[in-house]
């Protein structure tokens, strides 16, 4: 992929602010969801879309951690990404995103990051483009501190999604079969899922199962 020239994207250089400014009126009429985020990964530069799509004010979003806009269920995958990037192994990438928005809710989507270097080559910036889910905004799982599960839950949920039947949950975490099944129905609501294949596939969307592993293992951040 061609390298990006930041000229193109920072105000900072005089020469660029016409370019710069007819950049950001079509990224405004474009309906893309797109942050410039600095080298320490702060917002430095959103349009209105991304600011609306995280529901903060523009002042209290620009300086702010690109991660404390995430669901901490993505931060792992989401820092290997960049890694990259700062390491020159790759000019962008593409991830499963989970975001926190307005009201604490979460959505989900994918994020393409993209590297941006100066004239002589040198990493100055990144830019972000966010394209949520269509449609799913309505039945967002409201974070609550982020821990939504206890330790028992996560061990059913790690179950399920190993396909282990209800028998064999039972006796290995020595509980009874309604023991189980109360344990499923309160992970049920929480995760606003109707049966327990969605709830594994909400589970792995919103980063509380990790991609990475197997068997599957439930995030600590989302353990009580």
């Amino acid at each position: 992929m061609p390298t990006v020239a930041a000229g193109s994207l920072a105000p900072e250089h005089t020469t660029a602010v016409p370019d710069a400014d007819v950049f950001r009126s079509l990224l405004e009429r474009s309906g893309l969801c797109l942050a410039r985020l600095d080298l320490q990964l702060r917002v430095v530069e959103a349009n209105d879309d991304f600011v609306a799509r995280f529901g903060h004010s523009r002042e209290s979003l620009l300086g702010r951690s690109f991660y404390e806009l995430l669901h901490p269920g993505v931060h792992g995958p989401m820092r290997k990404q960049f890694d990259r990037l700062v390491e020159g192994r790759r000019q962008r990438f593409v991830e499963h995103l989970a975001g926190i928005g307005p009201r604490h809710t979460v959505f989900t989507g994918d994020i393409t990051g993209i590297a941006v270097h100066d004239v002589h080559g040198d990493l100055v910036q990144f830019v972000v483009v966010v394209n949520p889910e269509k449609g799913e905004q309505p039945n967002a799982v409201v974070v609550d501190r982020n821990r939504i599960l206890s330790d028992l839950d996560a061990r059913i949920l790690e179950g399920i999604a190993t396909g282990e039947s209800t028998v064999r949950l039972a006796s290995r975490l020595f509980l009874s079969r309604q023991g189980v099944e109360y344990h499923v129905g309160t992970m049920l609501k929480k995760l606003k899922a109707p049966n327990r294949a969605a709830l594994v596939s909400r589970a792995y969307s919103l980063g509380v199962l990790s991609v990475a592993s197997w068997p599957p293992r439930v995030s600590p951040d989302f353990i009580k």
